[in-house]
């Protein structure tokens, strides 16, 4: 639908970029600008930034950009109203309503209050006589009467139809019991039946508190022993955390990273508030990205088999990438923390914190047990990638400690193995030096758009449409040296467009900020505007502007005038014309 202006300007006002997009992003001030790790792509260099005067985002890196509709849209997958109804109910305005039958948001909205119901059909469970086995084994893992009703434990009953029978009791449909994860179909008979029977119930709920899915524990000896909710709108198991709606409130100044919900939800029973668990997936650069913007530094605490070193090895990468701290604990006398905590409590647990070794320390000792250092030939192949591995350490410093750890573990001296690392940390360089200079190679076509079909096709019309564009941003009053410029006479038409809106705002005293643009540009076009506005303005004058004008008339001309004598009268002509300046 189309919102009027006056609404979609209140909207803007009322829902600061800064404050919207700080949600999800760690930002941190520079100068006017605020900086955080991009959350459309995964990365190490902050390279998104936010414009709060200009009402912008812009990633260098990806160059996806645009204003505070733009960035819910991407970042929550919703159409263009969908997102101006989230960003209304964000904070209480009232939406000019129309048929929101084929509302995306609409439907979220419903599978939200209908997982929400089922929660607390499966906590009301959860007191009956059906489910004394789960209260049972409640008990035996040591859970407390307020820890399950933190995490809102419940029963899912060993029936066919009792949720699906109360959830269409409060009004909810089939389709939409479907559409959550919670019944599943019977191909043959068409048939539907509820998805959790006789488990033991634990809601996920996302960082804004919404119910998006459950995971069960089967009763009984029947499998899967654990059951999550499938793939739906709402439930995404790649861009979820179990208990991350909890933990982003801890004050502990790191979150503990575990494989399972036991192990989470006894972390915090024995007062370590800050730990998050997997959805029965391995960890993603999307659980990473997420990690980076409630803290500095992960503590991975998977099992000690062959699985969780695997999976540790494979996630300190991840995090590391996103700029985070990565620690490793390693047990023993336990498998995993739950059990851990049972048998040595908390006080042990937290030296075991303390004492948790630092990814660098990690990956050398793990890197260590692969081989036989009383061996010659698997001490030179351990010396060999032990170089390569540090090699890639950030600082010298580093890079001198663990060579002399790695020499102290293979019993060469010192000296040789820093011999070993410096030809591994040359290798290393001049790869990336490679990369950067084929990097630098494609930069001639840098100011070209990223988008393929925004391609210019005049580059010396465009680049004076850009800096035409940025100026009347900054000072919509330069609208009165354009009065005889057209939208056609723009050669890019994205940007004729732009000025066209713009000006008639600007004539109806209406703000002309990028944000009011988002329902008349398609999401690459908003992008690229947005990497336009966020290049370094030059001084702003009349000369400047003037001149921008005079290049687009001048390549308008040429384009669609034949006769070189008629150019020249028009450019003559356009001298002379007061208000457009040129030489």
């Amino acid at each position: 639908m189309a919102f009027s202006p006056s609404f979609l300007d209140e909207l803007n006002q009322r829902n600061p970029i800064e404050d919207v997009v700080g949600q999800y992003v760690a930002l941190t001030r520079k100068g006017s600008n605020l900086f955080g790790l991009c959350p459309f792509h995964g990365e190490k260099t902050a390279s998104f930034s936010v414009a709060p005067e200009k009402g912008i985002y812009y990633c260098f890196g990806c160059h996806k950009g645009g204003g505070v509709v733009n960035f819910i849209m991407e970042i929550e997958n919703l159409s263009y109203p969908d997102a101006v109804r989230f960003l209304a109910k964000r904070v209480g305005m009232e939406v000019p309503e129309d048929d929101r039958e084929n509302s995306q948001y609409k439907k979220k909205e419903r599978l939200w209050a209908l997982c929400k119901e089922a929660a607390r059909f499966f906590n009301s469970q959860l007191k009956t006589s059906a489910a004394a086995p789960a209260r049972a084994y409640i008990a035996k893992r040591g859970l407390s009467s307020s820890t399950v009703t933190r995490f809102g434990l419940g029963f899912a009953p060993d029936t066919w139809s009792d949720l699906m029978d109360a959830m269409i009791a409060k009004g909810f449909t089939k389709e939409e019991l479907l559409d959550a994860g919670l019944v599943s179909k019977n191909e043959k008979k068409g048939t539907l039946y509820d998805r959790f029977r006789n488990r033991l119930m634990f809601p996920i709920i996302d960082i804004r508190g919404n119910v998006i899915g459950f995971g069960g524990r089967v009763m009984d000896d029947s499998t899967p022993k654990y059951l999550n909710s499938p793939e739906t709108t709402i439930f995404n198991k790649r861009r979820n955390l179990f208990a991350m709606n909890i933990v982003k409130k801890s004050k502990q100044g790191f979150i503990i990273l575990t494989e399972g919900y036991m192990d989470a939800i006894t972390l915090h029973q024995y007062g370590f508030d800050c730990a998050v668990a997997s959805l029965g997936t391995s960890l993603t650069q999307e659980h990473a990205d997420m990690l980076s913007k409630y803290t500095n530094e992960v503590v991975l605490t998977y099992d000690g088999d062959a699985a969780g070193q695997n999976a540790t090895a494979r996630a300190i990468p991840m995090l590391e990438k996103v700029g985070l701290r990565v620690k490793v604990l390693r047990m023993q006398g336990a498998k995993d923390p739950d059990e851990f905590l049972h048998k040595y409590g908390a006080d042990r647990f937290k030296l075991l914190l303390e004492s948790s070794e630092n990814q660098a320390e990690y990956r050398l000792r793990s890197l260590q047990m692969k081989f036989d250092l009383s061996v010659d030939e698997q001490k030179v192949e351990f010396a060999k990638q032990a170089a390569n591995l540090i090699s890639g350490y950030a600082t010298a410093v580093e890079r001198e400690i663990y060579g002399a750890r790695a020499a102290e573990m293979a019993g060469l001296p010192a000296d040789v193995m820093k011999l070993e690392i410096n030809k591994a940390y040359k290798r290393r360089v001049s790869s990336q030096r490679k990369t950067q200079e084929k990097k630098d190679l494609e930069a001639a076509d840098a100011r070209q758009p990223k988008a393929r079909e925004l391609r210019y096709d005049n580059m010396r019309s465009a680049i004076a449409e850009e800096g035409l564009i940025r100026m009347l941003f900054r000072e919509p009053a330069l609208f009165d040296k354009a009065k005889e410029l057209t939208m056609e006479q723009f050669s890019v038409p994205m940007f004729g467009r732009v000025f066209d809106a713009l000006r008639q705002r600007w004539q109806r005293d209406l703000s002309v900020t990028p944000s009011v643009l988002t329902e008349l540009l398609t999401p690459a076009e908003m992008s690229h505007l947005t990497s336009v506005l966020q290049k370094q303005d030059a001084p702003l004058s009349d000369h400047a502007f003037e001149d921008c004008l005079r290049i687009i008339w001048e390549e308008y001309r040429k384009a669609n005038v034949s006769d070189s004598d008629d150019l020249r009268a028009m450019q003559e002509r356009l001298r002379k014309r007061k208000g457009y300046g040129g030489t």
